[in-house]
């Protein structure tokens, strides 16, 4: 095998695994919204009180807080 040939081998091997990084990543990425998703559905049943759980009801309370505090931040300021 001559050295171009080697040089190819190694190209589409290192290509090869560039893709299956890609491919991960785009699976890890595809994996964290959907939690964000379950999140966002589950904070609404619990809101909307179809879903009771005390171990949920403490992390809707968290968010509400902290929804409120970003809500009195955004507003303006009266000059």
């Amino acid at each position: 095998m001559g050295f171009l040939d080697k040089a190819k081998a190694a190209a589409e091997t290192a290509a090869t695994k560039a893709k299956e990084g890609v491919e991960e990543v785009q699976t890890k990425r595809e994996l964290g919204q959907t939690y964000d998703e379950l999140g966002k559905a589950t904070y609404a049943l619990i809101e909307s009180g179809e879903v009771e759980s005390p171990a949920l009801t403490a992390i809707a309370e968290k968010i509400t807080a902290l929804k409120a505090q970003l809500e009195t931040k955004s507003e303006p300021v009266a000059v």
